[in-house]
């Protein structure tokens, strides 16, 4: 070979690897570990002989980056059947853990490292079973410290655990109405005041069938002792699912609420604000769906606004961005419509650390948990894990934990 044509050679593979190299934007680099990880909240079921779904120990699957790969692991609770919620908590500067919430035994758990779980709330609600079914965390009382409000199936029971400043903790009791159930929680500050509202979403009992399920939206205001106060009716329909955050960037909180259809109808979200009417309510977007059981919301595109992500049951993940005015439709455009689930969990968290969100979503119907990232205008997907022989079960919730808190 002669000298003109080895340099062409030696030119024309140069800028080939370094046009296929990836860019400083194309994920976690295969040298680095994330400080930060993901928790996954499950049901797990095995076929028993008479060949009905079995429900195992309740189970929690841990998702971290490290040395450039994706590493899974899982911690079971044999006390519970179903973590229905999994989340970093730290109720005092260097003393966190994760917490789990149980159901069919009813419990709340602590695990850190080197310990025993810790038992923070267990309670038999006295109904058809007894379940914690979602949780958020908040300076509640405005005194400093971290409470959890707490969801419960199946007698209503809407409460707040709180440590008590000597190394327990007290549960007040906000609300309890008998067979119902309370799907989710919220907090958030809609009227500006500096307070925490609470928002949960009780209905009737559950139905599978298409046919109507009332429910409502209601506000409790513990630091005010402010009981239960109706802000969204939804006659002989129910959310399962709500959001409170700023999303349109106004400074204040807005209530969304993602209303199930009944047969034959379609999802609405509608937007509550503090003075909004509980009749009322602006639909910002609609989907051709019956559920529609996680909304998420952040910075997905890095562009500084605030997006939300929709992730419904059969249709797919949806992204929509807000109107010029609150009373303008969102726009909306499909992330992934070969995505679906029962619960369909995601979540938008920065996990890398580089200012921009990026999506998780818990494909059951393919028994995967996807990595979405914006690039070049268009969302990229990554397998992050895949469950080995697919996903028995279910995915209730999905939430970022720092690595250090992981037991």
């Amino acid at each position: 070979m002669n000298r003109w044509l080895a340099s062409v050679l030696t030119l024309f593979l140069t800028a080939c690897l370094a046009g296929c190299a990836p860019s400083e934007d194309a994920g976690p680099s295969a040298r680095e570990s994330l400080p930060n990880g993901l928790l996954v909240a499950l049901a797990v079921l095995e076929t028993g002989a008479d060949g009905k779904p079995v429900p195992q120990p309740a189970r929690a699957g841990v998702l971290v980056y490290q040395e450039g790969l994706w590493n899974y692991r899982s911690i079971e609770d044999p006390d519970s059947n179903v973590f229905h919620k999994v989340m970093a908590y730290e109720p005092d500067a260097g003393a966190g853990g994760v917490l789990t919430l149980g159901g069919s035994r009813a419990i709340i758990k602590l695990w850190r490292q080197g310990t025993d779980p810790e038992i923070l709330w267990e309670e038999d609600f006295g109904g058809k079973f007894s379940r914690m079914r979602d949780a958020e965390l908040a300076d509640i009382y405005g005194d400093g410290s971290t409470a959890i409000a707490v969801a419960t199936h199946d007698q209503g029971v809407v409460a707040v655990v709180r440590p008590d400043g000597s190394g327990g903790y007290t549960v007040e009791e906000l609300d309890r109405q008998g067979d119902t159930i309370v799907h989710e929680i919220e907090v958030g500050d809609l009227d500006g005041d500096a307070t925490i509202e609470i928002y949960a979403t009780p209905s009737a009992p559950n139905k599978l069938d298409g046919t109507p399920q009332p429910g409502e939206v209601v506000r409790y205001v513990p630091a005010k002792e402010e009981g239960r106060v109706v802000v969204a009716a939804l006659g002989d329909r129910h959310a399962k699912e709500i959001l409170v955050a700023d999303v349109d960037g106004d400074g204040r909180d807005e209530l969304y609420v993602s209303i199930e259809a009944v047969s034959g109808g379609q999802v609405e979200i509608r937007r509550y604000d503090a003075d909004t009417d509980p009749e009322g309510g602006v639909i910002i977007a609609e989907f051709p769906d019956l559920l529609c059981r996680f909304l998420t919301a952040g910075d997905l595109d890095g562009d500084g606004r605030q997006e939300m992500v929709a992730a419904a049951n059969k249709s797919g993940v949806w992204l929509l961005r807000p109107g010029e005015s609150p009373q303008q439709r969102w726009s909306r455009e499909s992330i992934d419509s070969d995505s679906s689930g029962f619960e369909h969990a995601s979540i938008l968290t920065d996990l890398d650390g580089d200012g921009i969100d990026e999506l998780y979503v818990a494909s059951d119907d393919h028994g995967e948990i996807r990595r979405y990232v914006w690039r070049d205008g268009h969302p990229e997907r990554e397998v992050i894990y895949a469950h080995p022989g697919g996903l028995k079960g279910f995915t209730w919730n999905i939430m970022p934990v720092p690595v250090e808190l992981v037991p």
